[in-house]
């Protein structure tokens, strides 16, 4: 009972972080699918790691606070600037705009290899980063992300229409800065664009996702304290597996292309009448050619 006590105090703080996560990246992965950049967020993720490895190795301070303070300020400006280069080819090609976020994810991810070859414990850290710590997040840690995504929620749904779309870059830079700190590369992906994926034009899809996102956390964590494993990886695996179900349970891909376009089977058919009557017009004119009357 002590031990069930136990985890329930050390889980509790990670499943309000997964809720806070969830709660802003269900709707920027939304945005991410329809603009059909995928690996923006992904790229975004790496280059705020980068901004946080490059404070930490470059920072001297005398105060925690004062060095985290210093080291997501440094993150944030790295990953706006890096949303902000892609925001200014966002007319291109897919094609191009993808190679470019491909691009820039390899260089913040090799730059991170770079400043962790000389620290003995890079290994360590840079699992840290890939990752995250969710476990072992603290109540003022809670109080601060609430806080920023509260506002970003704020931000986007009353005002991501009349702002313009040059506000969703720098939200989206913020807003994954945060949670790379938190919970790690993988698993800010995992929450943008799994619950995504998995309710892809349907109906009602916001509520459906939050519902996805929340299940795949809760597993993830559960298992995490039964088993013995690492939290991230656990939540990243639990995610993929409860939107699999949701996935198979409402039709699989077979029902979204239905959903995408309800009317498909009815144009196959006028489609074939069509071309039956053309191909009728097409012999009695080359009867009537032949005709010797």
């Amino acid at each position: 009972m002590k031990e069930l006590m136990l985890q329930a105090e050390i889980l509790w703080p990670a499943m309000a972080a997964g809720f806070l996560v969830i709660a802003t990246h269900v709707p920027l992965g939304r945005e991410v699918l329809q603009r059909g950049i995928i690996f923006l967020d992904l790229a975004i993720a790496q280059t705020a790691a980068f901004g946080v490895v490059l404070a930490n190795t470059l920072w001297i301070g005398e105060h925690d606070d004062h060095q985290h303070l210093s080291t997501t300020g440094i993150a944030i400006t790295a990953a706006t600037a890096g949303s902000l280069i892609l925001y200014a080819m966002r007319r291109l090609e897919v094609r191009l705009q993808e190679s470019m976020i491909g691009i820039l994810f390899v260089l913040m991810a090799t730059g991170i290899i770079l400043l962790l070859s000389s620290d003995p414990h890079g290994g360590e850290k840079l699992k840290e980063i890939l990752v995250g710590q969710i476990l072992w997040l603290q109540i003022n840690d809670l109080l601060q992300l609430f806080v920023v995504y509260l506002l970003t929620l704020a931000i986007w749904f009353l005002g991501h229409d009349k702002l313009g779309e040059w506000l969703f870059y720098p939200l989206f830079a913020i807003t994954i800065t945060l949670s790379t700190q938190v919970v790690g590369v993988y698993l800010v992906f995992a929450s943008l664009i799994i619950p995504s994926v998995a309710t892809l034009r349907q109906k009602n899809s916001l509520p459906k996702a939050y519902g996805i996102g929340i299940s795949g956390y809760l597993v993830g964590l559960i298992l995490s304290a039964l088993l013995d494993l690492p939290a991230g990886a656990s939540i990243v695996w639990s995610l993929v597996m409860v939107a699999g179900l949701y996935f198979v349970l409402t039709g699989g891909v077979k029902a979204r292309q239905l959903e995408q376009n309800p009317c498909h089977e009815g144009e196959a058919e006028r489609s074939e009448v069509s071309q039956n009557s053309h191909q009728i017009a097409i012999s009695l004119s080359l009867g009537k050619r032949h005709d010797p009357h």
